[in-house]
C-alpha cells in the first residue's frame, strides 16, 4: 500500500521551503505520497514556528487534535524552530509524538522517522551543501535557500537559538538550483535567508566569496528567469551598491521588506538592531528616489520593554514618513533564551494593546491613500492562482495583488493589466491586449 504524508507548516517562507525539502526527501527515499487529509496519513508532521508565543501554544493543541484523529499506527513528528528550542520536552508533554526534528536538521528526515522517540536538534549542524531532492509547492515559482541560520543577536529574537550561526550556501549551487527550477517551469524565484543581504559573510568551505549584490547579478543571468524576489534583507546592510542593483536590475521585483521593529533609536539599541531611526529613514528615502513605484513592507513590535510614549511616537513618525504598503505588527512577546526575556521594565498589556490598535489604524489610513494612486495604473501581473467566480489572481512587479476575469490558461503567464477596482489589500483589473 502507498504510504501517505500530511504536513502542516506554520510560520515563515523558510519553513515553507523546509517543508518542501522534507516532502521531497520522503517522497524520493521512502515513497510517501502527499495528502491533505490527516486522518488518512501514515505520517503527520507539524513544521513549527517559535518567533512568537502564540504558535507555540497552537502546536500542542494541534498535536492533540491530530493524535485523536489519526489512523491506527500513524506516526506524528514535530519539526522546525519550536522543535529546536523545546526538544525532548515536546515528547514529555505529548508522549504520543514519535520524533522531534530541529530546524537545522531537515536533511535527517528520512532517517529519523524510523527512530521512535528520537530527538535531533543540533543548531550547529551544517546543511549548506546537502543535495535535497526536488519538490515545489507551486509550479509557478520556486523558493530557494541562500543561507541557513542567523548571526544577529537581536535581544527579542529566538531564531539564532533555533537555526544556529549563519552559513551561506555556495553561489554556484544556488545558480544551479535556479537554473533547474526554470527548466521545470518556474519563471519566478524567491531567495530566502534570515538576512539575505548579509549573504557571503561565512561559507562552510573555501568557497568563492560572493556578496548578495553579486549573487543577484548571477541569478539574473539565468536564461528564462523573469522575476527575482527575496526575503528578508536587513536595514543595516542596505548599502548603496545593493540599492542601486535593486533599482536597475529589471528581473528584481520592486518590492522590499525593511523590518523596522521600532522607530526609536533608543529602543533599536536595546533591541540590538545595529541601526538608528535616521539610518532607516535615509535608506527608505533613497529607495523611493531610485524606484518611485517600489512597495515597502515592514515588521513592527509595540510594547517592547521600556517603550516610552516618545519611543512609540517615533514609530508612528517613521510610518508616516515611509508610508509602508504592508505592515506586520505585533505586541512584544517574550521568548525563551533571549536577552529581552529578562528585561524588567515591562509595558502594561493594555498599553501595548492600545498602541497596536493605533499602529494598525494608521496603516489602514495609509492604505486608503495608497490605493487611490493605483486607479487606472498599468501593471504587469504574474498569474499563479485560480480564484472563485471566474477570477485568476497574481502579483505585479511591485507586489500588488491583482485579479482579473479569466481561466487557467493565464496561470504561469505575465500579462499587462489596467487596474479598475480598488481595495486595501487587492485590486481588480482588465487584461490589456
Amino acid at each position: 500500500m502507498v504510504k501517505k504524508l500530511f504536513i502542516e507548516t506554520l510560520g515563515c517562507a523558510m519553513n515553507v521551503r523546509d517543508s518542501e525539502h522534507m516532502i521531497a526527501e520522503l517522497s524520493e527515499k521512502e515513497a510517501y505520497e502527499l495528502t491533505t487529509n490527516s486522518d488518512e496519513a501514515d505520517l503527520i508532521i507539524i513544521n513549527t514556528c517559535s518567533v512568537r508565543e502564540k504558535p507555540v501554544h497552537k502546536l500542542f493543541s494541534e498535536l492533540g487534535v491530530f493524535n485523536k484523529g489519526k489512523k491506527e499506527g500513524a506516526k506524528i513528528g514535530v519539526a522546525g524552530c519550536t522543535a529546536s528550542h523545546l526538544g525532548k520536552d515536546i515528547i514529555k508533554r505529548a508522549p504520543y509524538v514519535n520524533f522531534v526534528l530541529g530546524a537545522r536538521n531537515v536533511s535527517k528526515i528520512a532517517t529519523i522517522i524510523h527512530q521512535d522517540k528520537a530527538v535531533e536538534t543540533e543548531i550547529d549542524y551544517d546543511e549548506s551543501q546537502f543535495a535535497f531532492k526536488d519538490f515545489r509547492t507551486s509550479p509557478y515559482k520556486s523558493y530557494i535557500n541562500i543561507s541557513i541560520g542567523c548571526d544577529k543577536q537581536c535581544s527579542f529574537c529566538i531564531v539564532p537559538h533555533t537555526r544556529g550561526d549563519e552559513i551561506s550556501i555556495p553561489a554556484d549551487l544556488i545558480v544551479a538550483e535556479v537554473r533547474k527550477s526554470v527548466e521545470r517551469g518556474a519563471v519566478e524565484v524567491f531567495l530566502l535567508g534570515q538576512n539575505v543581504n548579509n549573504y557571503g559573510r561565512r561559507f562552510s568551505n573555501s568557497d568563492e566569496k560572493v556578496n548578495f549584490t553579486e549573487l543577484l547579478r548571477r541569478v539574473s543571468e539565468v536564461d528564462g528567469l523573469k522575476r527575482i524576489r527575496f526575503t528578508s534583507p536587513h536595514p543595516l546592510h542596505m548599502d548603496d551598491e545593493f540599492l542601486e542593483e535593486f533599482a536597475k536590475n529589471p528581473k528584481i521585483c520592486k518590492t522590499m521588506h525593511m523590518p523596522l521593529q521600532s522607530g526609536s533609536t533608543t529602543l533599536l539599541k536595546a533591541m540590538k538592531r545595529g541601526y538608528t531611526k535616521e539610518w532607516f529613514l535615509n535608506r527608505a528615502q533613497k529607495l523611493r528616489e531610485l524606484v518611485p513605484d517600489v512597495s515597502i513592507s515592514t515588521d513592527i513590535i509595540v510594547g517592547f520593554p521600556g517603550e516610552s510614549e516618545e519611543d512609540y511616537q517615533d514609530t508612528l513618525d517613521v510610518m508616516r514618513q515611509v508610508e509602508f504598503e504592508q505592515v506586520f505588527s505585533f505586541k512584544y512577546s517574550p521568548r525563551p533564551m533571549t536577552e529581552a526575556e529578562n528585561f524588567t521594565n515591562v509595558v502594561a498589556p493594555e498599553v501595548a494593546s492600545a498602541r497596536l490598535s493605533v499602529v494598525q489604524d494608521l496603516h489602514n489610513a495609509t492604505l486608503d491613500e495608497i490605493k487611490h494612486r493605483n486607479q487606472g495604473k498599468l501593471v504587469e501581473v504574474y498569474f499563479e492562482e485560480l480564484r472563485a467566480d471566474g477570477f485568476v489572481a497574481g502579483r505585479s512587479d511591485n507586489n500588488l495583488l491583482v485579479k482579473v476575469k479569466g481561466s487557467e490558461e493565464l496561470l504561469g503567464t505575465i500579462q499587462k493589466v489596467r487596474i479598475t477596482k480598488l481595495s486595501r489589500l487587492s485590486f481588480e483589473g482588465e487584461l490589456i491586449e
